[in-house]
């Protein structure tokens, strides 16, 4: 199978929207998946594009100029003091580009707030022809396939969706009976990286190898191929696949083209 493979934003967060094109052409890929929802943590590199016009024109001439377009966007967080409304520019911007998706997680307890929030972001992006894809977060509030099985029944939006990263289906422990349970339809997209066997006992544990260390396809121990069995075969993959002490010593493009060439290498080795 011949799939589609998008560079997701968090693989090489130091590059700017424009700069990542350039360099997800030139390794092969077929889709940018980019952040540009800012949310003001620390380091966060400010990728606002509704707002830098600039940056929007440069990412528009990168995207004509290498043929690709944008996969999707992240992240519309549902978290306490946050309204999904003022995700809109964003969204708006993420249509302009092409894109198909906007990526959401769910970080607050609440449960009939964030079932709100979730239905009223399908909404708004139903404007603009998107779906909205929930990733279940190990560390998050809704951390696993059954609570955002949950979020999905319940809402009942034709445009929404669930994104499988498998990192967080193997950190959260999920069983193949659940995944083979998901109607196919749900899933649009899905995150691929590898990690350590060894699944953290800490938070802080959890969250340093899901922001900062993930591994190449087949380096690690997550059973990565019987995870995409259960998936569409035509599904579209974005890796995404953090490792900042690779980068230093690789630089941003150099890593791109290593996670997707051992992506390629491990799916061809499995005949997926």
């Amino acid at each position: 199978m011949s799939h589609k493979f998008s560079l997701a934003h968090l693989t090489v967060l130091s590059c700017a929207p424009p700069e990542m094109a350039y360099i997800a052409a030139m390794a092969g890929y077929d889709y940018i998946s980019i952040r540009p929802i800012y949310m003001g943590l620390p380091g966060e590199p400010n990728y606002d594009l509704a707002n830098n016009k600039k940056m929007l024109e440069d990412t528009k001439t990168a995207l004509k100029e290498t043929g690709l377009t944008v996969h999707d966007i992240e992240l519309a967080k549902i978290e306490e003091g946050r309204d999904v409304r003022q995700y809109e520019p964003a969204i708006e911007v993420a249509a302009e580009l092409g894109a198909k998706s906007v990526l959401s997680s769910i970080w607050i307890d609440d449960r009939d707030f964030y079932l709100e929030q979730f239905a009223d972001l399908c909404d708004i992006a139903k404007k603009y022809n998107l779906n909205v894809d929930l990733e279940f977060v190990t560390w998050a509030s809704v951390k696993d396939l059954k609570g955002a099985m949950d979020v999905l029944t319940t809402v009942n939006k034709d445009n929404a969706g669930i994104m499988i990263d498998t990192l967080h289906f193997n950190r959260s422990r999920v069983s193949y009976e659940e995944l083979a349970a998901v109607p196919k339809e749900y899933f649009h997209f899905a995150h691929l990286c590898d990690g350590p066997a060894e699944i953290p006992d800490t938070k802080e544990g959890l969250i340093h190898t899901g922001r900062d260390e993930r591994l190449y396809l087949g380096e690690g121990g997550i059973p990565i191929g019987d995870i995409i069995k259960h998936l569409p075969k035509d599904i579209t993959f974005s890796i995404e696949l953090p490792h900042l002490e690779r980068v230093g010593i690789l630089g941003n493009a150099e890593h791109a083209r290593r996670c997707l060439q051992s992506a390629k290498d491990y799916l061809s080795k499995h005949n997926l």
